[in-house]
């Protein structure tokens, strides 16, 4: 069996078993209270169960191990000496591992809520774990740089922590719309896993790295639970799913984008630096995250402070309903990861993607500028016409629902809602 075919393999096995057990987490999270309710600071219409991540989690743990058994991935699976801790033979472990404690986290703040600092140190800690197992970036290359920056033992730690707790918010932030965050990492773990056999097969990254497979169960797990996501959603991932997809794709870029250890000659700038073309794949999330840590800095507001600046929120507000609000920043995530992609594969369009990818940036930065006016101190009333304006289609809907319908519903299930209200996705 071929890598690609070992890969398609494994995306389709998350991808089932992600979508079976989606049905028994839905379940059990109404019967638990696990229970987004609707209000005019929120999109979604009527009561909507969270904690879906839960399902992502065990899905991918089910395709990884599934992988380690196919001819193709077996290499990965074999001992080599890591860059750090107990090596590439605890890579696969090392994985699982940190996604149970993502998930953990996730599913704690989802339930009771977790404070900001409390959120870093749990995913400091998968962090960590990461490490100790080998699965870390050793060196990588600044475009257009001579020579590579070879990380030393003493600071792998600290970068490893810094990559995955950025990796991980942005994936948080952008989960703000039923099925963005599914529909945007699919597409990003399924470019940088073709991105990784494409260079496996060039041979400037190593048979046995196991960021591909990692790539291709994310993949897998997204596509298995879009359709309980999708507007209307019937499940939220919650935490629990941003932090799993956040320490997935931090693994998986790390081991492919800073794991190259040689120099072919004749390669671009993207093969000199690997690291750069899973920041493009998942250019959405990121860039979304450096605009709101912009934006609020102009504001001087708290960067953990939620906002209705987001990409998502603002093409809401330029007219664009929920589903194309999602199809749009879908597709931007496609075009960005294909521009990267496609040179790989027809060297001639080396020159075009640095000019592409600025006109694309300038572009995004003109329609979602991350400053604008800033609202009066204490001006609550400028606060509400702000949020009235993103949700104006659904809080019509949901002035319709009205008390009596949640009672109801509340008394169908006979259950306790969460006593605590959520944190709007994103």
């Amino acid at each position: 069996m071929s890598p690609e075919l070992g890969a398609v393999a494994v995306a389709l096995v998350a991808a089932v078993a992600t979508y079976g057990l989606t049905f028994l987490v839905r379940k059990v999270a109404v019967d638990r209270g696990l229970v987004v309710m609707p209000d005019a600071e929120r999109v979604h219409t009527r009561p909507t169960p969270t904690a879906g991540g839960a399902a992502i989690a065990v899905g991918f743990a089910v395709a990884l191990l599934v992988g380690g058994q196919l001819p193709a991935f077996h290499s990965q699976f074999a001992f080599s000496t890591g860059a750090a801790g107990l090596g590439r033979l605890g890579a696969p472990a090392g994985v699982l591992l940190a996604v149970a404690a993502m998930a953990l986290v996730g599913l704690v703040d989802d339930i009771r809520s977790v404070s900001p600092p409390a959120k870093v140190a749990g995913q400091v800690l998968a962090a960590m774990v990461l490490y100790f197992f080998g699965v870390t970036m050793t060196h990588f290359k600044v475009p257009f740089l001579p020579g590579y920056i070879v990380l030393s033992s003493s600071i792998l730690p600290l970068v490893t922590a810094l990559w995955v707790i950025g990796i991980a918010n942005a994936v948080n932030l952008i989960d703000g719309l039923d099925g963005l965050a599914a529909g945007v990492i699919a597409i990003g773990s399924g470019a940088l896993c073709v991105y990784g056999l494409r260079l496996i097969d060039l041979g400037v990254l190593s048979s046995n790295n196991i960021g591909p497979l990692l790539a291709a169960a994310c993949c897998g797990a997204c596509i298995g639970f879009l359709p309980h996501n999708f507007h209307k959603a019937k499940i939220f991932m919650g935490d629990t799913g941003a932090m799993v997809l956040g320490i997935v794709m931090a693994a998986a870029t790390m081991e492919i984008g800073g794991q190259v250890s040689e120099v072919v000659s004749g390669t671009t700038y993207y093969f000199f630096a690997p690291l750069f073309v899973p920041l493009v794949i998942l250019g959405v999330p990121i860039l979304d995250t450096l605009l709101a840590i912009i934006r609020r800095t102009i504001h001087r507001a708290s960067v953990t402070q939620r906002d209705l600046g987001h990409l998502h929120y603002r093409l809401m507000r330029l007219g664009h309903g929920h589903r194309r609000a999602v199809l749009l920043l879908w597709s931007w995530t496609f075009v960005m990861s294909g521009l990267v992609l496609y040179p790989t594969f027809d060297p001639k369009w080396n020159a075009a993607v640095p000019i592409v990818l600025a006109i694309l940036l300038v572009a995004l930065l003109t329609v979602f500028r991350p400053g604008g006016r800033r609202p009066a101190a204490g001006s609550s009333a400028h606060a509400r016409r702000q949020q009235a304006a993103v949700v104006r289609r659904e809080t019509d809907r949901l002035r319709a629902l009205g008390d009596e319908q949640v009672e109801a519903y509340r008394r169908t299930h006979r259950r306790r809602f969460a006593r605590h209200h959520p944190p709007m996705r994103g």
